[in-house]
């Protein structure tokens, strides 16, 4: 059964923002469907037991092009999930698994030693041109399919952060580097350029290429002035430079944005930089970029707050971020984005002003619990609603 949504313009807000009307972005009768947990009312605690339609706190979630494949990273679980084609229906079981030796395994790496088809806490996934790249963050590095694998625990072909598939220490055991890589926690394409959030080296990497060969370094950090450096937010005091948790990736036009989850923000570039140690413009969620706390040092949030940003997708209409410490959803038009912009839609609470994990109620379809994960593919937002164990596929309005 589906439950109804609305999306919600807060009335504080002032000027043209107060006066514009509320727009959708998700469709209002809820998920088309839900991979994972079901709801029950009368069940409050589910089973997590590895299988091929259970997943356990999964963060990140895609499709492919064409709509060829589902790919989950079922993080607790220490492996990713494929599903060839969409999934109709909730509860619909993978078809092919990666990190395990089959759907009913479970454990770091396998329970084994680190290869080229063994995970241990993946977390962010892209998919470009067939290309698949996968954060293995508590690996420490970036594992490259150069096709979508067809079987299972098809190996990597490509691994960044190491200089091969047997090693896994944070920074290759030594100093930061362009080849290193720190709990990396997410990843995207865009217009052939690999980025990736190196969370716990305080930065942003960016491949102008697809790389070809194993611990390829990368061509341009942003959030620090140098490769050789990861202090939190750039040895300084917060501002448009450095970063503490960057995690979520994404454009709209010609803007690149990070989400910032540490600082609660999201930084904006007018476009994707080609130096080193260059300022974002401006930012969403704080007053100015020199602002951190969580929702503005209040406890509700606004449209114009953040708490633990952890993922960001556009569509031609929307920027979406996963507010995931707030348990929502929030978008800004995109041909509004500016200077401490008030957002515009909000899915997952009834109103901006409001938080809680599932609404402080047992989940419902449209509920959320802590987000991690989100992206967009044509119509489809495919949200891993990590608190509720599960993946949620949700129609764009149109």
């Amino acid at each position: 059964m589906r439950v109804s949504l609305t999306t919600y313009t807060d009335p504080a807000l002032s000027g043209a923002q107060s006066s514009s009307p509320s727009r959708g972005m998700l469709d209002a009768s809820g998920p088309l469907a839900i991979l994972g947990h079901q709801c029950h009312a009368e069940i409050l605690a589910h089973p997590i037991a590895p299988t091929a339609d259970s997943l356990f706190g999964p963060r990140g979630a895609t499709i492919a092009s064409g709509n060829s494949h589902l790919i989950v990273c079922d993080t607790g679980h220490h492996r990713l999930l494929i599903w060839n084609g969409i999934p109709e229906h909730d509860g619909q079981a993978a078809n092919i698994v990666i990190g395990q030796e089959n759907f009913g395994a479970e454990g770091r790496n396998g329970k084994a030693s680190p290869g080229a088809a063994t995970l241990n806490v993946p977390t962010g996934v892209a998919v470009e041109n067939g290309v698949l790249a996968v954060a293995d963050a508590w690996n420490h590095r970036v594992l490259i399919w150069t096709s979508i694998p067809e079987r299972n625990n098809q190996p990597a072909d490509i691994v960044l952060g190491q200089a091969d598939f047997e090693q896994v220490q944070a920074n290759r055991g030594g100093d930061v580097a362009a080849d290193t890589l720190n709990w990396c926690y997410g990843v995207v394409f865009i217009n052939g350029k690999l980025l990736v959030a190196d969370t716990g080296n305080r930065r942003v990497l960016i491949w102008n290429e697809l790389p070809r060969k194993n611990g390829q370094p990368a061509d341009l950090v942003l959030g620090q002035n140098e490769f050789t450096c990861r202090d939190e937010n750039a040895g300084r005091d917060a501002g448009p430079l450095g970063m503490r948790w960057p995690h979520g990736i994404a454009t709209v036009g010609e803007k690149l944005l990070v989400s910032d989850a540490g600082n609660n923000r999201i930084m904006v570039w007018s476009h994707i930089p080609d130096a080193p140690g260059i300022p974002c413009d401006f930012v969403l969620g704080q007053k100015d970029a020199q602002s951190l706390e969580h929702n503005r040092g209040r406890y509700l949030p606004t449209a114009q707050s953040l708490n633990m940003p952890y993922a960001l997708a556009a569509s031609e209409d929307w920027l979406i971020a996963a507010d995931t410490a707030n348990s929502r959803l929030i978008g800004w038009l995109a041909d509004e984005l500016g200077p401490d912009a008030g957002a515009k839609g909000v899915v997952g609470q009834p109103h901006f002003t409001a938080k809680g994990d599932n609404r402080w109620q047992p989940p419902t379809r449209d509920s959320l619990c802590w987000p991690y994960g989100l992206t967009i593919s044509g119509h489809i937002a495919v949200i891993a609603d990590s608190g509720n164990n599960r993946v949620l596929l949700w129609e764009l309005v149109r």
